[in-house]
């Protein structure tokens, strides 16, 4: 699916379209991780894509692209902007475990954890360069316990 980000409804219709396409292949128990992976993603092209000139739209708006590919033991969710600009996938996590539990929540990031949300729902992040500029940012999401090689990252 194409969407523009300046258009006022569309992350909802991202989120929607998400739920739709796994509800009808049948992957309804993945439906809420994959919605909130995608709304993050979303998220993250409206905060800090900036369009190459020769992908950019006359008027402004930046296109995204929303793919899907569903296998016998994965989901794989791609979301494509007009940036070349690699995504700074986090490294893991912001506090160590032990220190975490102690601390407020008036210390712990509030924004700029789109990415660190991806990754936890997620069994692999990565992303790709287009051919032409631009990125795709890539999500494989395990059905089941489906575990082995991994075939994208």
């Amino acid at each position: 699916m194409t969407l523009f980000t300046e258009a006022p409804d569309a992350a909802r219709v991202a989120r929607g379209m998400t739920a739709d396409f796994l509800r009808g292949a049948g992957a309804d128990a993945m439906v809420d991780d994959a919605r909130l992976i995608v709304s993050e993603l979303f998220g993250n092209v409206v905060n800090h894509v900036v369009p190459e000139p020769a992908l950019a739209q006359s008027g402004g708006s930046r296109r995204m692209d929303v793919s899907f590919e569903l296998w016998p033991k994965w989901l794989f969710i791609g979301v494509t902007d007009e940036d070349s600009t690699p995504p700074l996938l986090p490294l893991g996590d912001v506090f160590p475990p032990g220190l975490r539990g102690e601390l407020s929540e008036v210390v712990l990031p509030d924004h700029d954890r789109g990415l660190l949300i991806v990754q936890r729902l997620a069994s692999t992040v990565c992303w790709t360069p287009g051919e032409s500029g631009g990125k795709t940012v890539w999500c494989r999401m395990d059905i089941g316990q489906a575990a082995g090689v991994d075939p994208l990252c």
